[in-house]
């Protein structure tokens, strides 16, 4: 499904974890912390505290399951979604296929794919991720972002930092690919849930700004707390 000539190219770019947090460096060696890696780092006090009671009520070895479970089926997802973008056999395991038949759909709807599964870095905020897509849903160029969940989330507001990660691939993108007319007033957030439609959130250019704030204000914290620079040194 992707356009030879809208693709976008693919940076190098290897993956390094150190002390829990994860990196990447390109091929001229910068070194710049995963927007995971931020938004972990400067969670809000709520937020901690949050996470802590969960971790409380369900038990430390539950709360281990369920956080595993999320993380191998969100990456199986992905990896289904992914062949399926770049016109490969999707082989779908018992365990994926209900969050496959989910998002489906919303695959359906998606074209003119120039970028699947890329590494963007963005050197002037000092951070880097890989990107879900770049594409058109319903004929809209637009960042596409997928996640899972076992339930519908049904606003903005209970989704967590997922919007913050939407905005933060959407800059990087524009940043690491400014030369290849990428211009982009729109992001979707497809969450696939089992038996369910997945679950649509659709950025516009108003939305995106508001969070994008946010995101800037986050990164910043992330650089201060780290003797306020940016270290690309490996």
């Amino acid at each position: 499904m992707i356009s030879d000539s809208q693709a976008l190219p693919t940076l190098s770019a290897k993956q390094e974890r150190q002390s829990g947090r994860q990196y990447y460096v390109n091929d001229r060696g910068d070194r710049l912390p995963s927007v995971s890696t931020i938004l972990n780092a400067t969670r809000s006090q709520q937020q901690r505290d949050a996470l802590a009671q969960w971790r409380g009520r369900v038990g430390v070895e539950e709360a281990a399951r369920i956080s595993g479970t999320a993380s191998r089926r969100g990456t199986g997802t992905h990896k289904q979604v992914q062949r399926y973008l770049q016109g490969e056999v999707v082989t779908c395991p018992d365990g994926i296929k209900p969050y496959w038949e989910s998002i489906k759909p919303v695959l359906f709807a998606v074209d003119a794919v120039r970028l699947v599964e890329g590494t963007v870095f963005h050197h002037e905020l000092g951070y880097a991720g890989k990107v879900d897509c770049v594409a058109s849903y319903e004929g809209v160029p637009c960042l596409c972002e997928w996640k899972t969940a076992d339930r519908p989330k049904h606003s903005l507001e209970r989704l967590n930092d997922y919007p913050l990660q939407v905005v933060a691939y959407w800059g990087a993108v524009h940043h690491t690919y400014q030369d290849y007319d990428v211009n982009l007033h729109h992001a979707l957030l497809a969450i696939a849930i089992p038996d369910l439609p997945a679950e649509i959130f659709w950025f516009d250019s108003e939305t995106i700004n508001y969070y994008w704030q946010q995101w800037e204000a986050r990164v910043a914290l992330f650089w201060r707390r780290q003797g306020g620079r940016l270290k690309y040194e490996g």
